[in-house]
């Protein structure tokens, strides 16, 4: 699936998860994915344990954090 297509499963609604960046509209935020992974949890329990997540949601979720992350800039303070 192509980059720009998978991260149209990433979806921001205000009424949903109070705007934050979730999978697919889905009650389960970018956060929550992404700390679960960082908490050592793998992508197949993940998947186990919510059945309705797909692993292209969990790759959209790392393309995300990706592009937000390529965006950052930080400036030196003389």
């Amino acid at each position: 699936m192509e980059e720009h297509k998978i991260l149209d499963r990433i979806t921001v609604d205000s009424k949903v998860m109070a705007g934050k960046p979730t999978i697919r509209g889905l009650r389960i935020t970018v956060e929550q994915v992404l700390t679960a992974l960082s908490s050592g949890i793998p992508a197949d329990d993940l998947l186990e344990d919510y059945p309705e997540l797909e692993a292209d949601d969990i790759k959209a979720v790392l393309i995300y954090a990706l592009e937000l992350v390529k965006q950052e800039r930080i400036f030196a303070v003389a």
